[in-house]
């Protein structure tokens, strides 16, 4: 049967797209604890994205607790998720999702106005060496995996790409979104894979407004929302 759901993934970023699809699926009940997921051939048709993509997505799932992978005839991958707090996800994060209500799709596309205007204004200045530097280190520290600071390190990259922007309102304005949106970013069940595709993201941010270009660092700060966005709409209640 080809539910709504499983519609055809259409741009942004494959993987985060899928294991958001995955997850609102088995949260809305479309596959009811207990039951099997489509076979992989079929998800993969249903949503037009390779297996490769489909089995990391279901990796990430597995990971952050929502399915199971059995072997033998009777074998697949089984929704395991009971319902109620999904996992991974603190209880306080649901309950601040859930004040937010409609709140929350108004402020992450303001976050992606803001913070695309904020990487493509930056790259269109012409930067001081201690803004260059300030976001070289903001880039590497980042990418520091084990780090406690790790969902800090990231926010700070974010406000030091809005510092170079060179205009004090934006970067309050971000500051603000930042805040608000942060406890539940922290909240994501933290996925490998989707960490690897937002270091690269940082990466192509971070090196187009250190090229001077507008353009492509709008795009890639846009695509980087856009991910988070998905994870987000797709994990939490």
């Amino acid at each position: 049967m080809r539910l709504a759901i499983w519609r055809p993934v259409r741009g942004g970023n494959a993987l985060e797209i899928t294991v958001a699809r995955l997850a609102q699926a088995i949260r809305l009940g479309a596959v009811a604890t207990g039951e099997k997921l489509p076979a992989e051939r079929v998800l993969a048709d249903q949503l037009q994205v390779s297996r490769v993509t489909l089995r990391e997505a279901i990796a990430e799932l597995r990971d952050a607790g929502y399915v199971e992978s059995r072997r033998g005839r009777a074998g697949g991958t089984f929704v395991v998720w009971e319902g109620g707090q999904a996992p991974g996800v603190p209880a306080d994060a649901v309950a601040l999702a859930r004040e937010m209500g409609d709140a929350l799709p108004d402020a992450l596309d303001f976050r992606r106005v803001l913070e695309g205007g904020a990487a493509a204004l930056a790259a269109s200045r012409s930067l001081a060496a201690a803004d260059r530097a300030l976001l070289s280190a903001s880039l590497a520290a980042s990418r520091e995996r084990e780090s406690p600071q790790r969902r800090v390190n990231d926010s700070r990259l974010h406000l030091a790409v809005a510092s170079a922007a060179g205009s004090p309102s934006l970067a309050a304005a971000i500051a603000d979104v930042q805040l608000t949106l942060d406890h539940l970013l922290a909240a994501i069940p933290v996925l490998r894979r989707n960490l690897d595709h937002s270091d690269a993201q940082h990466l192509r941010i971070v090196s187009a407004i250190l090229a001077g270009d507008p353009v492509a660092a709008r795009e890639a700060m846009e695509e980087h929302c856009d991910g988070t966005a998905e994870l987000l709409r797709g994990l939490l209640p």
